[in-house]
């Protein structure tokens, strides 16, 4: 079961920061049971500034005979567990017994065997996060299988100094014998290896922003969005906008022509200030464009708005990055921004 024991979170339909760790697999027995393998099976670490270590418990499950063997400890904030239970027991051993499962593990493996890049990439960025937010200090990180594809927002989760990756995610594409899961091609644009550490930081970030009481506008979710992109420019510099911001290369080119028609639209059309999410979902969830903008324009439109906005407001304020994922006035933000589309 999740622990909600953490409180700095936003509370989106969009990223949901508990992910369902209990849910039913695709194939039989449970799909995110690796997670609490990894919570049985734990090593202690204290991670130094840059230094980032993943424990692959998908290969402790589907082939220990080729995995170190960590010390029995259970330090984990993700879940509670209850090793005692022999239903439990049960279930771990039809989870790895699985046809479809070791169909996953063995399509992940082949192609994440070694994330010795990841590692030291996510280092890397995680020693910029600590030197622009102290706070943010993480000392556990895990890698498992789900074959959970449909939960696509879950796919990286993290609670307190904790981080797990459902890095079958990021192999889905090369799932041919069941037709990739059914995955839309999207998404798969969206699951390669050049996503990791971009997700892995966003997913961080998003623990860490404060978001506003009560029902969300869209331009809460616009200056949210904003601060994760503003963070991810920070911290992992060297990726490319079409990756942090999740837009093919045309997509990119379409929405920094249309900056100023998409503002002028949004405001026009009093969307704003909007809460009625069932409308909002259209502008800022993942999709192969924003209907509202027809064939070729670019989903997720207020990401890239909020990016420009709260760019602008950290350099006319001065801001650190604490406080301004502190800042819950999406409004001042805006106003002392001073942004306004070319």
């Amino acid at each position: 079961m999740p622990n909600n024991s953490h409180t700095s979170r936003c509370p989106t339909q969009r990223h949901p920061m508990e992910a369902p760790l209990l849910s039913p697999m695709k194939g039989g027995g449970l799909v995110c049971l690796c997670v609490a393998v990894a919570a049985m099976l734990t090593v202690s670490c204290n991670r130094t500034h840059d230094e980032v270590h993943f424990l692959r418990f998908e290969r402790l499950l589907f082939d220990p005979g080729h995995c170190e063997t960590p010390s029995m400890q259970f330090v984990s904030t993700l879940i509670n567990y209850h090793p005692e239970d022999p239903q439990f027991v049960s279930m771990m051993n039809d989870f790895a017994s699985d046809e479809v499962m070791q169909y996953v593990y063995h399509v992940t493996d082949s192609l994440y065997h070694d994330i010795g890049w990841l590692e030291k990439q996510l280092g890397k960025a995680m020693g910029k996060a600590e030197d622009v937010c102290p706070s943010m200090h993480y000392d556990r990180f895990y890698t498992l299988v789900t074959a959970d594809f449909d939960d696509y927002h879950n796919r990286v989760f993290c609670s307190n100094n904790e981080l797990a990756v459902s890095i079958d995610h990021y192999a889905v594409a090369s799932m041919t014998r069941y037709g990739c899961f059914g995955t839309p091609a999207y998404i798969l644009n969206l699951s390669s290896r050049e996503h990791l550490v971009t997700d892995c930081m966003a997913a961080v970030a998003r623990q860490h922003i404060v978001m506003p009481d009560g029902a969300l506008t869209m331009l809460d979710y616009m200056i949210f969005e904003g601060k994760v992109q503003y963070f991810l420019e920070k911290t992992v510099p060297s990726a490319p906008d079409t990756i942090r911001l999740r837009y093919t290369a045309n997509q990119l080119d379409w929405m920094q022509q249309a900056t100023a028609k998409v503002w002028a639209w949004l405001v026009e059309n009093k969307m704003l200030f909007s809460n009625d999410y069932s409308l909002l979902r259209n502008y800022i969830g993942d999709a192969p464009k924003t209907n509202a903008f027809g064939e070729g324009s670019a989903p997720r439109t207020t990401d890239y708005i909020g990016w420009q906005i709260v760019r602008r407001y950290a350099k006319r304020s001065g801001c650190t990055m604490e406080e301004l994922f502190g800042e819950t006035d999406s409004q001042k933000i805006l106003a002392v921004s001073g942004w306004r589309p070319k």
